[in-house]
């Protein structure tokens, strides 16, 4: 009778190590069963630089706005599809290229003439004059945004001659069309360098587009607690109403690493207020 219990707990153990066994097992084949999540690819963005065109009572202009958008391996074409898709975000800016159109191709030569391939529903923008000629503008300055475009020109599903009549007004003989911001209103500051977030040292070049009265444009250069650190002036080469372009070496010599901003604005001769300031954040070594 002894014999029999001992050998029935035998048997109940032996047959609770091969359960447990099994569930080990099991669990080890659900493990190895699981595969690993891919990764969602890193969507790269860049700024890019488009003029969108505005209208008021009195005139027609540019407004310059920076977008951000997904890099492409063709950067100039991206642009122009931002000026046909995207959205502006300037009050009263507005899209002039139809909403269907396709950008086929651009084709930069050797010597910096870009030429853009629009499909036919480029030609259904209906506009006046003006507004050819602002439209035909607002490509152009997007496109000499990138360093390697010096002009541009249009055709239209491959053929020059579609294009020449454009939207019925101007039309396109005079074509290649260089850079020309003379007619951009908006902003009235903006700067091109130092970059946001850039790194500067003494004689750093502050440089970019004004059009403020008398050319002049103020700069200073603020620390994280709003210390003036240096401030100044430079001139930019045209003054309003027309703009001009502005350069200038800053004199900078911090105690020590820090950050903060730089501000460039022009004065009002009325109550000596910044107007149009332009906030640009930085730090130093």
């Amino acid at each position: 009778m002894k014999l029999l219990r001992n050998t029935t707990v035998l048997v109940l153990l032996i047959g609770l190590l091969l359960s447990s066994a099994g569930c080990t097992t099991t669990e080890k084949k659900e493990v190895k069963s699981k595969a690993p999540t891919p990764s969602a690819p890193v969507v790269q963005m860049t700024d890019i630089t488009v003029y969108y065109p505005k209208m008021n009572d009195s005139e027609t202009y540019l407004v310059r706005e920076v977008h951000k958008v997904k890099k492409s391996s063709d950067m100039p074409k991206t642009a122009v599809e931002e000026l046909i898709k995207g959205k502006p975000v300037t009050s009263g800016a507005n899209q002039v290229i139809p909403s269907s159109t396709k950008v086929l191709g651009i084709k930069v030569d050797s010597e910096g003439t870009a030429t853009v391939n629009f499909s036919a529903d480029v030609l259904k923008a209906n506009v006046g004059a003006e507004g050819e000629t602002i439209g035909i503008l607002s490509i152009v300055n997007t496109l000499t945004e990138f360093p390697n475009i010096k002009r541009v020109s249009f055709m239209v599903d491959g053929d020059i001659e579609k294009a020449m009549d454009w939207w019925g007004h101007v039309g396109l003989s005079e074509q290649p069309f260089s850079r020309n911001l003379a007619a951009v209103y908006e902003p009235a500051i903006w700067v091109t360098s130092p970059a946001p977030d850039a790194v500067i040292a003494d004689g750093f070049e502050l440089s970019g587009s004004a059009r403020v009265f008398e050319a002049t444009v103020g700069y200073r250069v603020k620390d994280a607690d709003g210390k003036v650190l240096t401030k100044g002036f430079t001139m930019a080469s045209e003054g309003a109403p027309g703009r001009g372009d502005f350069k200038t070496s800053v004199d900078f010599k911090p105690a020590g690493p820090g950050k903060g901003q730089i501000e460039v604005f022009w004065t009002s001769m009325k109550d000596g207020s910044d107007k149009d300031k332009v906030v640009i954040p930085v730090e130093w070594k």
